[in-house]
């Protein structure tokens, strides 16, 4: 687009000719900083005088990871000019690619609404990142019963810690650009974001709120898959016991007759009686049959 300028982690030459005279600064630095991975700055949409100042993160999640990593693209708006400052991840992840948002602009737009571009392809990035947590969630709990206790308690931190990293993302996001919706970011003495525009962000603005009820959701989602799991524990736990009891009592009887027996005292009748072996096993066995029975009956196995 001729009045949208893209640059990819800019060096202050590359960037000098094209900021505002007026540029802080602060925002100056913000620009040249790389991109940190787990210290993400806050998405924030402000004016200054001549220019509005914005910042920008994009979800990305790694389904073979398992992971969530943010790509951030700063944005400098004039009344003539819209230039993004893409910072290349970590890790050898790729940046943000500005391509969709740049194809949905016409020749004809105003910088305002290439900004209105834009962010609608950052609010679509968390409605499908909503999305893929939702699947995620829905694997995790259909495999409670199948992986291994240290997986399922892996996968739920992972997971908690996702969903309140993104919720921070989120919401500074949706207040950015509510600000735009309520006329809060304006160039000094001119209109630039006109009634139309307006109702543009409006839309992304539905479509960060629509997000943010789908997190808080999934936030639900994933407290239902913690309870159950804890659950399952408690229930496998009731099933060991109630086996270690009954095992516990078949043992009980036949070591209450050996002792029985085993005492040493003369007149125990038995001990004088030809057949009083075969009896002693012939109560062991019987006893211990008919706890079986009583078992089954009460179905512990």
């Amino acid at each position: 687009m001729s009045n949208w300028v893209d640059l990819l982690d800019p060096s202050q030459q590359e960037l000098g000719g094209k900021l505002p005279a007026s540029i802080h600064d602060r925002a100056l630095e913000h620009l040249l900083e790389p991109a940190k991975h787990g210290d993400e700055p806050r998405p924030r949409l402000e004016s200054h005088g001549d220019y509005i100042f914005g910042v920008f993160l994009v979800p990305v999640a790694e389904r073979l990871a398992d992971t969530v990593f943010y790509q951030e693209v700063d944005v400098i708006l004039t009344r003539h000019e819209i230039l993004t400052v893409r910072k290349t991840p970590g890790d050898g992840r790729v940046p943000y690619d500005p391509g969709p948002a740049q194809q949905a602009c016409r020749p004809d737009d105003n910088p305002a609404l290439m900004l209105y571009h834009l962010v609608d392809d950052v609010a679509e990035r968390f409605l499908d990142l909503v999305d893929e947590l939702d699947e995620e969630i829905d694997e995790l709990e259909d495999n409670v019963g199948v992986w291994k206790p240290a997986k399922l308690r892996d996968r739920l931190s992972d997971l908690r810690h996702d969903l309140l990293h993104i919720r921070r993302t989120l919401a500074p996001s949706r207040d950015a650009v509510r600000k735009v919706v309520d006329n809060r970011v304006e160039l000094e003495g001119e209109e630039l974001f006109t009634r139309e525009i307006e109702l543009n962000f409006a839309d992304a603005y539905d479509k960060l709120l629509r997000a943010s009820d789908g997190l808080e959701l999934s936030r639900d989602l994933v407290s239902g898959v913690r309870d159950y799991y804890q659950a399952k524990i408690a229930i496998d736990q009731n099933e060991v016991m109630k086996r270690l009891t009954m095992i516990a009592s078949l043992l009980l009887l036949p070591t209450l007759i050996v002792g029985v027996y085993g005492q040493n005292f003369r007149n125990i009748p038995e001990l004088r009686w030809g057949y009083g072996y075969a009896w002693s096993w012939g109560l062991i066995v019987v006893t211990t049959l008919a706890q079986l029975w009583y078992f089954r009956r009460k179905g512990w196995f």
